[in-house]
């Protein structure tokens, strides 16, 4: 007995092992694409002059080498690592407590909404007296804080069950869509352009304003997530197991809905609609390192973050003079990899 309880040990260690080993490699790829993403560029940097601005500082000497990297490329790197760690987590999540492979942010109309609430802020943002650059993600984030509320009320009338809160979150997303299209049909050509562009989904708009918001929202739900980690384990296994060790599990999905609706708040007010990364990247770590939410989460993270990079260096190699927004990378390599979910997930059924 005691052999096999030492045994049966040694074999959950080197699972544990190879699921650590790749989160590291994961997390170096992760380095090499940021390095790549900073090296790329409409100016044109090679990778030794980076090096020397990264080493020297943003004060450094050579100022305009500085400001392309401290103040330009950075941001952008920085931003759109965490927005796809962001919607990595917020997709891994959503995916277990709806128990349904094709959930994302985009399925309860969060997306929608934020890019409503831009709409709204690029059309009207003008009368406030604020800056546009506050007023636009301010009117994002609002907005999608606001059709959380309307999906979490229909739950809470309704009950969390995955049928509800898919059903509730398919309808606000017809209803910020079509809010959205009557915007663009009143709006000014000018303005239109400005709207279309924000839905395009760029990392152009970053700046560090960006960096500290959405690594302040992390730090807020990943922490409260990491609690629930075994909890929503046990629930990737079943609603009948997850009860059966005792489970609150409308509580849990209220719980986790809140916070799914703030990280995509904070990825998607600053960089407009990137889709297909909250669908994609919990595939692919459900791949790599099974099941256990205590590694599937930090490698959702770790592949949103690298198939978001990976797409801005993409769009900066395609066309080096006018960056292509990520959000259009992101939508053309998303549906190969979408039908590739279908036809697998059909296979198994």
């Amino acid at each position: 007995m005691t052999v096999a309880l030492s045994m049966e040990g040694g074999a959950i260690r080197r699972e544990s092992a190879g699921r650590l080993a790749v989160l590291g490699a994961a997390t170096l790829a992760l380095l090499a694409l940021a390095l790549a993403d900073l090296v790329t560029g409409p100016s044109g940097m090679p990778l030794g002059k980076v090096l020397e601005a990264l080493a020297a500082g943003p004060d450094g000497a050579d100022r305009g080498a500085a400001t392309i990297l401290w103040q330009l490329r950075m941001p952008q790197t920085l931003t759109g690592t965490l927005v796809g760690a962001s919607l990595g987590i917020a997709g891994l999540v959503m995916q277990t407590i709806l128990a349904n492979p094709l959930a994302s942010p985009y399925t309860l109309g969060f997306s929608a909404a934020a890019g409503f609430g831009a709409a709204l802020g690029i059309m009207f943002g003008g009368l406030l007296p604020l800056a546009v650059w506050i007023v636009v993600p301010g009117a994002a984030f609002a907005m999608t804080l606001l059709a959380c509320g309307l999906v979490y009320l229909v739950a809470r009338f309704r009950g969390a069950s995955p049928e509800v809160l898919v059903l509730a979150g398919i309808a606000t997303l017809f209803f910020f869509q079509s809010l959205q299209s009557l915007l663009q049909f009143l709006a000014a050509p000018e303005v239109l352009q400005q709207i279309v562009f924000w839905l395009f989904g760029s990392l152009l708009k970053s700046s560090w304003t960006s960096v500290q918001a959405i690594l302040l929202i992390l730090c807020i739900a990943v922490p409260i997530l990491a609690r629930d980690v075994w909890n929503l384990t046990a629930l990737r296994l079943g609603e009948a197991n997850a009860s059966s060790l005792g489970l609150d599990i409308e509580r849990l999905r209220r719980r986790c809905f809140v916070l799914v609706a703030l990280l995509t708040a904070g990825a998607v007010s600053f960089t407009g609609t990137i889709g297909f990364i909250g669908l994609i990247a919990p595939h692919v770590a459900r791949r790599m390192v099974g099941e256990d939410h205590r590694f599937a989460l930090p490698a959702a993270a770790l592949m949103g973050a690298v198939l978001l990079v990976a797409a801005s260096v993409a769009g900066k190699l395609i066309s080096p003079g006018a960056v292509i927004p990520v959000g259009i990378i992101t939508a053309i390599a998303g549906i190969p990899m979408l039908l590739a979910v279908i036809l697998k997930e059909g296979g198994r059924s």
